[in-house]
């Protein structure tokens, strides 16, 4: 009992950092590396992602020098190798020579010559800069490790930031949403970024799995960490939003509008470029309130985009914006545009770079989505006509005075002299982005005006979805016969969510270091397991073991869905 109180007691000196009436070097290695697993085994689990670091305006993503440095102990790393051990405030200047890192510390003395890649690593508190790198006015520093990564370019580098996905979210809630939209808005914040990041993708570069620009999601390290959005992220912390088993492509945007746009409507399918893409069952547009009238025809259009109702997105300065062009002056940004664009597939037939159109005649919108959104247009011109279609390559043809639409929510307004020559053209348009998904300024709204949780938010924008921890495959592979899924809970209500296609008869869990057996309905497909019972409050840990009697070529497949959290009461 003694052994086990000062065990204890380790525990929780380790678990924070810190060390009160006695040293850490007092206490018996043994026991320190008994202490060391006990928080290792309870570590709330979670996954590493990979964060390609770009210059001060994220124009490139390939260094060809850095400096280096934290603001405690670090250890450079060749690989796995530990090369050396500096204290806090030690910069490492880093150059490529071909193939090579070159080290040099602040007095041109070279320290090592290694292949890489190289890392600097510091403990679980410290942060790692890169000097003269400014994240939102402030010093760029970062949790996790810092990893230069060899660009093939003869002399250049990636900087990749490696970091534990909570902590990730930590650096990117705050920058994608400004905390004053609440802790609720901050939470559906947080679990639609945690979907962004783990959701499956092509990777842009094989070094890194995604950037910390609006390319992929904004990320400005822990320099820019808030205690509102980090509570936010650690509310939600293991809860992703699924639909029939799979993470969804939780895309939002600035403002819809007061209408968002079904996926299909906007964008291009990722891998053949065809237009519109596959249809997204939970990504489908619908109006900010019922009474809203459907946006089938061009006047009813027309009303909405002119008028300001009473809307979840009312609050942005995008909600409505108007935009006017001379002939000369739309003429001048198409021509200048339009190559551009068309390279990217969407322009028909196909204008090269130096190729005139001819002088503009008309707009004439062609299809809309259900937000009246343009999804495709032609261009008159008295040299022959051009169709243009998807969302973003329409808002960047038709600039103004140098800077893309914010939306192809568009009424077109043309003016026409008593010749029939266009003369002026004017733009009436509603938010900021593309529309599809969550809007940033409703989820604002509903969580501050109208006192919603962030799961009736994310409901509102994504059809049909479960909030749950992400689905797993549980089989007598060695890889597969054991998972840990980590959880937050605000009611202490789960369930578990079993796909027993093979007939499995039980399962053993661990939840919060208890161990308990479940039996399964092998006449049932689907098994429901209420855990209430089982877990707490906050923060959950389970354990899942693949039955060791159940026999090779089977397997489980599950995820926990959260449960009662849908129904707000003050």
């Amino acid at each position: 009992m003694k052994r086990l109180a000062v065990l204890s007691l380790i525990v929780a000196v380790l678990s924070i950092g810190k060390v009160f009436a006695f040293s850490l070097d007092d206490i018996p290695p043994a026991t320190l590396a008994i202490a060391k697993q006990v928080i290792e085994i309870n570590k709330p689990e979670s996954k590493i992602v990979r964060v390609g670091i770009g210059d001060a305006n994220f124009s490139s993503y390939v260094w060809k020098n850095a400096t280096i440095y934290s603001n405690t102990q670090f250890g450079i790393y060749n690989d796995q190798n530990c090369v050396r051990i500096y204290d806090a405030g030690k910069e490492i200047n880093v150059s490529m020579s071909g193939n090579i890192f070159v080290l040099k510390d602040n007095s041109g003395t070279e320290i090592a010559k290694l292949m890489g890649p190289v890392s600097f690593k510091t403990n679980s508190n410290g942060l790692i800069g890169i000097k003269g790198l400014k994240r939102a006015g402030k010093n760029a520093m970062y949790r996790g490790d810092i990893e230069l990564v060899n660009a093939n370019g003869g002399g250049q580098f990636h900087i990749v930031n490696s970091i534990d996905v909570e902590e990730y979210l930590r650096g990117v809630v705050p920058n994608e949403m400004p905390v004053h939209f609440g802790l609720e808005a901050l939470k559906a914040q947080s679990v639609a970024a945690r979907n962004y990041v783990l959701a499956p993708r092509v990777k842009s570069n094989p070094n890194y799995d995604v950037v910390d620009s609006v390319a992929s999601q904004v990320y400005f390290g822990a320099n820019t960490e808030k205690d509102l959005s980090d509570r936010a992220v650690e509310e939600t912390r293991g809860i992703v939003a699924l639909y029939d088993w799979d993470l969804i492509l939780a895309l939002y945007s600035s403002t819809a509008g007061g209408y968002t746009e079904s996926y299909h409507n906007a964008f291009s399918d990722p891998k053949t470029k065809i237009f519109p893409a596959e249809y997204k069952p939970y990504l489908i547009g619908k109006p900010d309130y019922d009474v809203f009238s459907p946006l089938d025809n061009e006047s009813a259009v027309e009303n909405f985009y002119t008028s300001k109702l009473d809307s979840f997105d009312k609050n942005s300065s995008y909600y409505r914006w108007e935009r006017e062009w001379t002939q000369a002056e739309l003429q001048q940004e198409v021509q200048n545009h339009i190559a551009a664009q068309s390279a990217a597939g969407f322009v028909h037939p196909v204008v090269n770079k130096g190729q005139v159109i001819g002088k503009i005649l008309r707009i004439n919108v062609l299809e809309r989505g259900v937000s009246g959104k343009i999804m495709k247009l032609e261009i008159e011109t008295d040299n022959g006509n051009y169709q243009v279609e998807k969302e973003l390559v329409i808002r960047r043809l038709f600039t103004n005075k140098g800077k893309a639409l914010p939306s192809a929510n568009i009424v077109f307004k043309q003016e026409f002299d008593d010749d029939g020559n266009l003369v002026k053209i004017k733009a009436y348009g509603g938010g900021y982005g593309h529309g599809v998904g969550m809007s940033q300024y409703g989820a604002g709204y509903m969580a501050t005006e109208l006192n919603m949780p962030y799961e009736k938010i994310l409901q509102h924008y994504y059809t049909g979805i479960t909030l749950g921890t992400v689905p797993f495959i549980l089989s007598s592979n060695s890889e597969q016969n054991k998972a840990v899924r980590s959880f937050y809970s605000k009611n202490g209500q789960a369930c578990l969510v079993i796909d027993n296609k093979y007939k499995v008869n039980y399962l053993e869990l661990n939840v919060n270091g208890y161990d308990y057996k479940f039996h399964l309905d092998s006449k049932e497909r689907i098994n429901r397991i209420n855990l209430n019972s089982y877990i707490q409050k906050g923060m959950n840990t389970i354990t899942f073991y693949y039955p060791t009697n159940a026999g090779i070529n089977k397997g489980l497949r599950m995820y926990v869905e959260l449960a009662g959290q849908y129904e707000y009461s003050n």
